[in-house]
């Protein structure tokens, strides 16, 4: 199913981001995980993509999986920034064959070593979105940063960067993780200002342990943490128990706050943890309804 239908028929949506294993592992590894993941009432899972497509296989592997043994709808991610016009269009050829119809396009983030970026072929991810729309027969997601590109200047330089990205014809958008539900909603509203009507799944980080939060800070891309998170994260973490749980809790918070204020969807990081995103959906079920 096209997941630019699923937002015109859901309000708000549920879906799950989840990564394949190292290049050197088979997809069995996380199989499990997916499984039980998709025991839950989500819209569709998302498999992200290695640096430098060093996992594309096993992306596509993952996503035929989902789709083909657990009936649920798959998001591809698909990077260009290290990829000629050749390797995509194979790409998008092997994701028509398996039956996936959907697409998250990205630059992807640029090598340490700069023989691995082509600048002949791609740039930007809108040309990368160009070309898939041209090649047919997918709905296109693009990324999105509530506090903007960690490239860019200013929230006002990204989202003139994000218009171009939404005119090349994307169908909806999927934020980084944010952790101030504020910031999100200044961004939305700069958005809607410059004329991007799409729908944006908000990118939701559990954070539960302290190594996960130093290394997903740098990840980020410089997303702002509230006095309410860096708190709790002082209060925790000497105490591994209390601050996984206070990372829930304050996820289900983040989500509760955006569903109340219209979010077309929320898009959960799981970090492959079934346990974790079972706690959270059992929290906020009631309102996917």
């Amino acid at each position: 199913m096209y997941i630019k239908n699923i937002f015109n028929e859901k309000n708000p949506v549920l879906s799950f981001e989840v990564f394949p294993p190292k290049k050197e592992s088979s997809i069995d590894s996380v199989i499990p995980a997916i499984t039980e993941m998709s025991k839950l009432p989500v819209n569709y899972m998302s498999v992200t993509y290695g640096a430098g497509g060093s996992t594309s296989k096993k992306t596509a592997e993952i996503a035929s999986y989902m789709q083909d043994k657990l009936n649920v709808t798959a998001l591809a991610h698909l990077t260009c920034i290290s990829s000629t016009k050749s390797t995509v269009n194979e790409a998008l050829t092997d994701l028509k064959e398996r039956g996936i119809q959907n697409i998250l396009a990205l630059r992807g983030d640029i090598p340490n070593d700069p023989e691995l970026i082509l600048p002949n072929d791609y740039k930007y991810a809108s040309e990368l979105i160009k070309d898939i729309k041209d090649f047919g027969g997918f709905s296109i997601g693009g990324a999105c940063y509530p506090e903007c590109h960690p490239d860019c200047s200013s929230l006002d330089e990204d989202i003139e960067h994000l218009k171009i990205k939404a005119d090349a014809g994307i169908d909806f958008l999927v934020t980084q993780m944010f952790f101030d539900n504020e910031a999100f909603y200044d961004f939305r509203n700069k958005a809607v200002q410059k004329g991007i009507d799409l729908p944006i799944d908000t990118g939701i980080m559990p954070l539960t342990n302290i190594n996960q939060i130093k290394r997903m800070c740098v990840l980020s891309g410089g997303a702002s943490m509230p006095a309410k998170f860096t708190r709790m994260i002082a209060k925790y973490e000497n105490n591994p128990e209390a601050l996984k749980q206070a990372g829930i809790a304050y996820a289900v918070d983040q989500i509760i706050d955006l569903v109340s204020n219209d979010t077309a969807g929320i898009h959960l990081y799981t970090m492959n943890r079934p346990d974790v995103a079972e706690k959270i959906v059992s929290a906020i079920t009631n309102l996917f309804i």
